[in-house]
C-alpha cells in the first residue's frame, strides 16, 4: 500500500550541456516527486529530456560538458547534487537503480551476466563471491529466465534481447533498491517479452513496495503501470496528474495531442491516425513564449510572447503550462 512520504523530490532542476555551438537547456526548471511505493511515469517525445531528468538523479551526466546549474534533487531528505562520487557510488545499484534502454550497450560482453550481477552484490551486500553467484542464479530464476545455473556462466552476446534485459532487471533488484529507474525498458521488446517485463515490475514493486520512475513514450505502458504521469516537452513539464485525470481530462494541447495519437481500431469505418505536426524545437534556438506554440493550433498571441508556468488544477499533484487554462476548456 503506499503512502504520502516522498521518497524522492526534484525542486527547480536546471541540468544544461555546454557544447561549442551554445549552451543547451536539456533540463529546465523540472520539480516533482516520487512516493514511497508509487510508479511515476514520465512520457513525451524524444529530446523531451526525459532521459537527461532520469540521468541527473543518480548523477551520471558528464562534468562537463553537463553541468547542475540550478536546483535539488532530494533523495530520502538528502540532496544527491551535494555528493562526492564515492558517496554516490554507495547509492547507485543500491539505494537507486536503472534499468537502461539499450542492454546490449549497458552489459560488458566480456564479462558473464553471472560475475555482473554478482559484482553490484558484493560491493553493496558484502557477501562473498560464492554467495553472491548464489544470488545472481536466484535472481535469474526471479525474472524467468530458464535454466538460470546455465545462464549465469553465459555472455551477453550469447541471449536474446528480451533475456538481456531480464538480466538488466536482475541486477537492478540485486540489492532491493527503494527507487528503480526504468528508462524505456521495453522498447526493442517484442508485445509478449513487454507484458512479462510489466508483470514482473509490478511483482517486484508489490512484494518489496519500491517506487518505480518509469520513462516512456508509450501510453498504453502509461495507462498499465502508472500511479501518476508527468508531461514533458522541450525540457519542461507541461502537465502532470494522477493516470486517470491524464487519460480521462488531459488540459494541455501537447497532451491531448499525444492521447489522440493513440492507434484506433474501428471496424465499421477508417479511422485516421492523429499526427501532431511539426517537430520537438532544437534545444540551441527555442521559440519565444510557450515552446509548444509552433506546433499548437490553438496558440493566441500571450503564447507567442510569454512563456506560461505551472499552474495548479485543484490539488498540488496536478498542475498544467498553458496560458489555454483561463480561457477553458481545449479539445
Amino acid at each position: 500500500m503506499k503512502n504520502n512520504e516522498k521518497l524522492l523530490e526534484i525542486n527547480n532542476l536546471h541540468t544544461y550541456f555546454f557544447t561549442q555551438d551554445g549552451m543547451v537547456p536539456a533540463v529546465e526548471g523540472v520539480s516533482f516527486h516520487i512516493k514511497k511505493g508509487e510508479t511515476l511515469c514520465v512520457v513525451g517525445e524524444s529530446g523531451c529530456g526525459k532521459s537527461v531528468t532520469a540521468m541527473s538523479i543518480l548523477k551520471l551526466i558528464p562534468v562537463p560538458p553537463g553541468r547542475y546549474v540550478d536546483g535539488e534533487i532530494l533523495f530520502n531528505g538528502e540532496n544527491i547534487l551535494n555528493k562526492s562520487d564515492e558517496e554516490m557510488r554507495k547509492i547507485r545499484g543500491n539505494d537507486i537503480s536503472m534499468i537502461f534502454q539499450e542492454p546490449m550497450t549497458s552489459l560488458n560482453p566480456v564479462y558473464t551476466v553471472g560475475d555482473q550481477i554478482a559484482e553490484a552484490v558484493v560491493l553493496h551486500q558484502k557477501l562473498n563471491r560464492s554467495d553472491a553467484m548464489k544470488v545472481a542464479i536466484e535472481m535469474l530464476k526471479k525474472v524467468g529466465i530458464p535454466l538460470p545455473e546455465k545462464r549465469v556462466k553465459e555472455y551477453p552476446h550469447q541471449l536474446s534481447g528480451g533475456m538481456r534485459q531480464r538480466v538488466m532487471i536482475a541486477m537492478a533488484l540485486s540489492c532491493n533498491p527503494m527507487l528503480l529507474i526504468a528508462d524505456e525498458p521495453t522498447t526493442a521488446l517484442d508485445v509478449t517479452v513487454q507484458a512479462q517485463i510489466l508483470d514482473l515490475m509490478r511483482k517486484m514493486k508489490k512484494d518489496s513496495n519500491a517506487s518505480i520512475l518509469f520513462i516512456t513514450h508509450d501510453l498504453g505502458v502509461v495507462a498499465e503501470m502508472a500511479d501518476r504521469v508527468v508531461v514533458m516537452y522541450a525540457g519542461k513539464i507541461v502537465e502532470q496528474g494522477r493516470v486517470e485525470e491524464i487519460f480521462n481530462e488531459p488540459k494541455h494541447p501537447y497532451t491531448i495531442g499525444l492521447l489522440k495519437s493513440i492507434p484506433q481500431i474501428d471496424g465499421r469505418r477508417k479511422v485516421d491516425l492523429h499526427v501532431i505536426e511539426g517537430m520537438v524545437p532544437s534545444l540551441y534556438n527555442l521559440p519565444k513564449g510557450c515552446r509548444f506554440n509552433p506546433r499548437c493550433k490553438f496558440a493566441m498571441d500571450i503564447c507567442l510572447e510569454k512563456e506560461p508556468s505551472l499552474m495548479n488544477l485543484g490539488h498540488e499533484e496536478r498542475q498544467c503550462a498553458c496560458w489555454l487554462i483561463s480561457e477553458g476548456e481545449v479539445r
